[in-house]
């Protein structure tokens, strides 16, 4: 048996959903030998690890030492607090070899959780996987001798100071940099978690990757804030592209980042930007994918898998502000988008009339409501889209999309598990998955996306 402390020889043979290396250690009597996870290690390394943790079926550990490199590990890692906060977790190997991990997470997961006898897609790459977000939120905290800004160590709510991920556009540390000079400068009481005491919580970040506008939204307690016109003027000296400087209310003990509620203090209460061709606009609430290249490589691959003609009536299930089936609605007969939060909604219906939309309706309601009004109007739907959170889908609403009876499911997921769950469920529903394509929207990170192409009774 493993204790804590021991020190063991180990050799990785594959990677956790959660991009952690793992391997077998055999003990004498056991041929299967118990599993080890040591993050930030790569598959072929031989290490010695040094157990942390036993459990009464895997342990975890740390290197102690790497004996053998992997082939897939670069010669250097080239950010200062990795493997400190808990971004990434695949900047230690090369862009292949992550690609090739995220891609046998979910073929794995298709095949043990989902029991389809098909392999995925060949996933897709990013083209740029450094600097590819166009949103970031870092949390605030009174350090030794200024402002601590950075980012969370993982699994906690201690803060590793970062200005300069590399995740992110470099203008967003332009921006932490005068953000934190001024709430040194004016004095600004920073958040304590522990006392629940202070105003500035945190410094959120948002660029419209085609249209350049930036918006700053300092998330605090109270409104009241010190020497605003100053800050309001280094901004706009260091940040030419600032359109936007607003102060969102969270006065909560909560991990919710952003409250309901806020105000402008320069320029407009929203930025642009645009997506497959269409403009849309973005407020500190409104969700919208955050790299925005793969993100239109993902729609490109859902409008593929809903293969429509023309002649459809196509319903977006959690359609956010509407992103996903407004990509598609000048290919469909009529677009009906589908989002329990009303405020998702008031977007997605101005996000129609931008751009000139006329045929989409939205409905505030859940599917299980939608479907009942639809049923009554005596609408059906030829082809649904579905994209829920990491959660998936629960059965009941699995349910719903089957008495619906669309010829086709277009399912994009966030996570490759549920994923797998909830075609299972679709199989025993009659809906047969015809094809599912890794996307990977999130580079050096853990997650991975799908689109998977569902027909019903293996029709075309």
């Amino acid at each position: 048996m493993l204790t804590k402390n021991q020190l063991i020889p180990l050799t990785i043979t594959g990677m956790t959903a959660e991009g952690s290396g793992v391997g077998r250690y055999a003990q004498e009597g056991d041929s299967s030998g118990m599993a080890v996870f040591v993050p930030f290690t790569a598959v072929g390394d031989t290490i010695k690890c040094r157990i942390l943790k036993v459990q009464s079926r895997c342990a975890y550990g740390k290197v102690e030492e790497l004996i053998t490199r992997s082939p897939d590990r670069l010669a250097t890692v080239d950010c200062p607090v990795f493997g400190k906060c808990g971004g990434c977790a695949y900047r230690h190997v090369s862009y292949e070899a992550e690609l090739k991990c995220k891609w046998q997470r979910v073929a794995d997961a298709l095949h043990r959780i989902g029991g389809l006898d098909i392999d995925p897609a060949p996933i897709v790459g990013c083209d740029r996987p450094d600097r590819y977000r166009n949103k970031g939120q870092y949390p605030v905290t009174a350090g030794p001798h200024r402002p601590l800004i950075g980012l969370y160590a993982a699994r906690s709510h201690r803060i590793v100071e970062q200005h300069d991920c590399l995740l992110q556009p470099t203008l967003f540390k332009t921006v932490l940099d005068v953000v934190g000079k001024w709430a040194k400068r004016a004095n600004v009481p920073l958040y304590d978690e522990t006392t629940h005491t202070g105003v500035l919580r945190h410094i959120y970040i948002r660029q419209g990757a085609r249209s350049g506008e930036l918006m700053v939204c300092l998330v605090c307690t109270s409104g009241k804030l010190p020497q605003t016109t100053r800050l309001i003027d280094e901004l706009k000296e260091a940040v030419p592209s600032l359109t936007s400087l607003m102060v969102n209310l969270n006065k909560e003990d909560t991990n919710v980042i952003l409250g309901d509620s806020g105000f402008t203090l320069y320029g407009s209460d929203h930025i642009t930007d645009r997506l497959c061709g269409m403009t849309f606009r973005l407020s500190p609430l409104s969700f919208y994918q955050v790299n925005t290249e793969q993100a239109e490589r993902l729609y490109t691959l859902a409008k593929q898998a809903a293969a429509l003609t023309g002649d459809e009536t196509l319903l977006d299930l959690y359609c956010g502000t509407g992103t996903i089936g407004l990509s598609m609605a000048r290919e469909v007969k009529q677009l009906i988008g589908v989002e329990i939060v009303p405020q998702a909604v008031e977007d997605a219906v101005r996000n129609a009339q931008e751009n000139g939309i006329t045929n989409a309706r939205f409905l505030t309601a859940d599917a299980a409501q939608a479907a009942a009004q639809l049923k009554k109007e005596g609408v059906r739907p030829d082809v649904v889209i579905i994209d829920p959170p990491r959660k998936g889908c629960d059965e009941a609403l699995v349910n719903t999309v089957a008495r619906m009876a669309p010829k086709r499911v277009v399912y994009v997921s966030c996570d490759p598990a549920t994923l797998a769950r909830d075609l299972k469920r679709f199989a025993e529903q009659g809906y047969v998955t015809k094809q599912v394509t890794p996307v990977d929207m999130f580079p050096r990170t853990p997650h991975v996306e799908s689109v998977a192409c569902l027909s019903r009774n293996n029709a075309l």
